[in-house]
């Protein structure tokens, strides 16, 4: 029988794994939506939930306390307003206070640390590049299917998280659009996780997106009901099954609808 240290089969995440590919082959995720971006107006004219095709370095200084441990970031104010989530709360705030601090308790600092890289940067470590000669992404060399503890966080000193799972519904929170796009993608192409991960990663996906989610939670669905034979053998699954919730509804609705395309295909 399967436990919850059952490794999650390599390409249970992607079909679109490769392995390394020259650099003159590949690209940034930033620079394929580059194009995209400079459809749109200025972003301070226009918010569109995007990083910044070239960041103004000569706004403002913000510091954010992000953390139970209230760890300190600083960050220009221009580039944290492409965020709807920061431009209100520049506004509401700072006209009102010289302080410009931007308290987050119930923020990751790690999380939080990615998605200021992302805006600077258009992308957050490790960057995701893609091979034009296979037309396929992956993660940028040395870092595709990367160990387990690199792609998790430890919520609270408890559990482990995907970490891409945490940014994405960060990303939610912020109102960043194209980091929830590139949370997705980079989270499928991760392997050898637990089930028991797998599973807390769903829970929290289910807690902290909307019900009207139709990407990450489906996700997760389908994902497990690919592996379901694994799942089925798992202690973890049997524990969380018997603890019920939203996600193991939706779950079961999933596999019959999977089960009825399969009965209708062999007609």
């Amino acid at each position: 029988m399967f436990t919850s240290k059952t490794k999650y089969p390599t390409d249970s995440f992607s079909k679109n794994r490769v392995g390394k590919a020259t650099k003159s082959k590949k690209g940034s995720f930033r620079e394929s939506s580059r194009s995209k971006r400079a459809e749109h107006s200025s972003p301070r004219s226009q918010s569109t939930g995007s990083a910044p095709v070239t960041p103004n370095l000569t706004s403002a200084i913000i510091t954010l306390c992000v953390g139970r441990e209230q760890r300190l970031f600083a960050a220009h104010e221009d580039v944290l307003c492409h965020s709807p989530f920061f431009q209100a709360a520049c506004r509401g705030q700072f006209f009102e206070s010289s302080s410009k601090r931007i308290d987050l308790p119930d923020d990751e600092p790690e999380v939080f640390s990615s998605v200021l890289e992302y805006l600077y940067k258009g992308d957050y470590y490790p960057r995701l590049e893609f091979d034009k000669r296979r037309h396929s992404w992956a993660l940028e060399d040395g870092h595709a299917g990367q160990a387990v503890n690199e792609a998790v966080v430890m919520l609270n000193g408890a559990y482990p998280i995907l970490k891409d799972t945490v940014i994405y519904c960060t990303a939610e929170k912020y109102g960043l659009e194209e980091l929830k796009r590139l949370a997705l993608r980079k989270q499928g192409l991760q392997s050898g996780v637990q089930c028991s991960t797998i599973l807390t990663s769903a829970r929290y996906a289910y807690a902290n997106t909307p019900d009207s989610d139709s990407k990450l939670r489906a996700h997760y669905l389908a994902l497990i009901v690919r592996s379901r034979q694994t799942f089925k053998r798992s202690g973890t699954m049997q524990s969380e099954m018997e603890a019920g919730g939203k996600l193991f509804f939706d779950l079961f609705v999933a596999m019959v609808n999977h089960m009825d395309d399969l009965a209708a295909s062999k007609r």
